[in-house]
């Protein structure tokens, strides 16, 4: 079978730069889809000025300029490859390296991920390659999917085109007045709504052949009120055209078998050895280090969507049981202070880290005995699949891709963790105490831990649904044009 040939598009990567998930499965899913042999599958990631600052073996391959209002744009294409997978580094004119991947300015990235979205198609062109699909993800790239369309080149009406939502919420920006510099028009379709006409994702959702969320239970919960960011008429109508597949994980890297972080590797059949860990890690928080006592973890960004503000209610309302927690995040400034006012009304038995830590994380992973995810929403989540990768036991929200990989205590004989219906303290307060009674019967905790090990949460099966899914949307595509004539040829 002839290899199929995908241009993956990104605003972030590992290892070259990661400020999120998209990074974690930027860095991964094209590696995996690599590996399987029969896809020639390359990444295009923007060459941020973090990126060119660091060691890595990076060679210039072409240049080209883009038309624009003010004047021919540079762009200069790097190339490099890692595990056999050809990635493109794309700079230029409009790429300031000083600038961060994400600019608090929306229209100093407005510009950037225009230019960006615009010169991933012009390098099919200036390589002489063209892909049978177009995957991009978010909004920073979901443009290259509404541009594509307006361009005369042929070869380009062959390309199925594919948008990964991570975050439907971040729509991006208007990109009304940077279309209109680079010579491309306003979307005029009345199934949009006019308040998001200029916003690239909402473009994106709109022309892309097909939508793809990352978890099942994200795929349906974008299509009510709640979740759809005002765009459920819109989403209703592609219905037939969005689906869901889970975002894994990197097993190499989230391993408590060989993590050179821990105090001290453990694995499924090593399980008790997690106790060493977590004795580490109180003792270095000046905790109790009592292996009776349950340590309770969280890492997290600190924001309204991960449902950190309802934790100060949840914790003071189980203050009464035998607890200890740990927090690692940083983010929104008032619940920076209120997590500290909690961590001083509890000095017996919380502790606040108020700071990005990686290593730390792996630490906390590997040695609390449950993870709090209050999410409100949880596209996919990854926290969830590293804690039980590390025998933590996940105690969640019951949203989006929480609800896909964690089975529930009282729900289910294959249980992995616990949880919690509506993002209210009581709920998640309900969730923490049902978890803390299973915790003094040490047998169903450890079927609890050996459970979630044993999850396969790696990159594998995922990889093989996108590249089903891949080869269907090629083939619809295929017989899309068969049907609709060239009105050149009528």
């Amino acid at each position: 079978m002839k290899p199929l040939k995908v241009l993956f598009l990104s605003a972030e990567a590992e290892p070259f730069i990661k400020i999120g998930g998209l990074g974690d499965v930027a860095g991964s899913l094209p590696q995996a889809l690599s590996a399987l042999g029969e896809i020639d599958i390359r990444l295009v990631i923007p060459f941020h000025g973090a990126i060119q600052r660091q060691a890595y073996s990076i060679d210039p391959l072409v240049t080209f300029t883009l038309s624009h209002r003010d004047g021919p744009v540079r762009t200069e294409v790097l190339t490099t490859e890692i595990k056999g997978l050809r990635v493109y580094l794309i700079t230029g004119d409009m790429i300031n390296p000083d600038a961060p991947v994400y600019s608090s300015n929306p229209g100093e990235d407005a510009n950037k991920y225009t230019f960006f979205s615009i010169a991933s198609i012009e390098l099919m062109e200036a390589i002489n390659w063209y892909p049978d699909v177009l995957h991009a993800n978010d909004w920073h790239t979901a443009l290259a999917i509404y541009a594509l369309g307006l361009f005369k080149n042929k070869a380009y009406k062959n390309i199925a085109t594919l948008i990964g939502i991570h975050n439907l919420p971040f729509l991006g920006d208007s990109i009304s007045t940077t279309l209109d510099e680079f010579g491309l028009p306003l979307n005029d379709d009345p199934s949009l709504p006019g308040w998001a006409k200029d916003l690239p994702l909402a473009l994106g959702i709109q022309h892309a052949d097909h939508i793809v969320a990352v978890s099942p239970t994200y795929a349906r919960e974008i299509l009510t009120e709640e979740f759809s960011s005002g765009l459920e008429d819109v989403l209703k109508q592609r219905s037939r055209s969005i689906s869901g597949i889970l975002n894994g994980i990197n097993t190499e890297f989230w391993n408590p078998q060989s993590d050179p972080n821990l105090a001290k590797n453990y694995s499924l059949e090593s399980i008790d050895t997690k106790t060493s860990n977590k004795e580490a890690l109180t003792n270095d928080f000046k905790l109790n280090p009592d292996p009776k006592i349950p340590l309770l973890g969280l890492v997290s960004r600190l924001d309204p969507q991960k449902g950190i503000d309802l934790l100060p209610s949840a914790l003071r309302e189980i203050a009464d049981k035998p607890w200890q927690f740990i927090l690692l995040g940083t983010g929104d400034h008032e619940l920076e202070v209120n997590l500290s006012r909690l961590e001083a009304d509890y000095p017996d038995k919380i502790r606040v880290a108020l700071r990005y830590d990686a290593m730390l994380s792996h630490r906390i992973y590997a040695s609390a005995d449950a993870l709090l995810i209050p999410s409100r929403y949880e596209p996919c989540g990854l926290t969830q699949m590293i804690a039980m990768r590390y025998g933590c036991i996940p105690i969640a929200r019951k949203t989006g891709g929480l609800k896909d990989t964690i089975m529930d205590f009282n729900e289910s004989p294959n249980s992995t963790g616990f949880l919690f219906e509506k993002a209210i303290s009581k709920d998640f307060a309900g969730g923490i105490r049902r978890a803390l009674s299973i915790f003094t019967n040490k047998e169903e905790w450890q079927a609890l831990q050996k459970r979630g090990m044993s999850s396969d949460f790696s990159w594998d099966s995922s990889a093989r649904k996108y590249q089903d899914l891949y080869r269907s949307i090629t083939r619809k595509k295929r017989k899309k044009l068969i049907k609709t004539p060239d009105p050149e040829k009528i």
